[in-house]
């Protein structure tokens, strides 16, 4: 599809570009490919963008946000199994519905940018719905880890298919795994000491 030219800027340039990750995978997205999507020439577009690793750390940036607002009103109002159950869904809900930029979500980034991002608070909000579960550290850390590699794994695989010649669907495998999940957070539960008033 060819879009008009007119007005470009970064942020028309970012959101075709995230647009394009989801059609064609994230590493296909480049400025030679976002210059015909706009039927212009790549260098037109160097006023705008310096080059591809700039436009696809804009678009990491804008899926990062984009997933943590998902997230936000997923868990909005919820604790506990609750909070749990409704983070991991719109994390996977994501990634099937935006593969190209839940891929662009998982692009390296500088330290700086990494820190200014919104990846910081996809971990804030796991470790808010981690409370519900009375962790101390170092579990509490040991479990923002396993959740995140667990999201992340299984919508990986899923999204390569991996799950596609099972007789076990992975609606249901995902139930099972959000369940074990649950029961392995509950059994490391460590509740606070209590405070010398509760004692008395």
């Amino acid at each position: 599809m060819v879009l008009v030219r007119a007005g470009l800027n970064p942020e028309r340039l970012t959101l075709a570009g995230a647009e394009l990750a989801d059609e064609a995978g994230f590493g296909q997205v480049s400025l030679s490919a976002l210059a015909r999507r706009f039927d212009v020439k790549p260098a037109s577009l160097y006023a705008h963008v310096k080059n591809s690793h700039e436009l696809k750390t804009r678009i990491a940036l804008f899926a990062l946000e984009e997933l943590a607002d998902r997230v936000a009103d997923a868990v909005a109002g919820r604790a506990g199994r609750d909070a749990l159950t409704a983070f991991a869904n719109a994390y996977r809900d994501y990634a099937r519905a935006h593969p190209g930029r839940y891929e662009a979500a998982r692009y390296r980034l500088d330290p700086q940018t990494a820190a200014a991002s919104a990846g910081v608070r996809h971990a804030q909000m796991t470790r808010a719905i981690l409370r519900g579960y009375d962790l101390a550290e170092p579990a509490q850390t040991h479990a923002v880890r396993m959740l995140g590699s667990v999201f992340h794994g299984y919508a990986s695989l899923e999204a390569a298919g991996a799950f596609d010649h099972t007789d076990v669907a992975a609606e249901q495998s995902w139930a099972w795994t959000l369940d074990c999940l649950d029961t392995a957070l509950r059994s490391r539960s460590q509740p606070a000491a209590p405070t010398e008033d509760q004692k008395a």
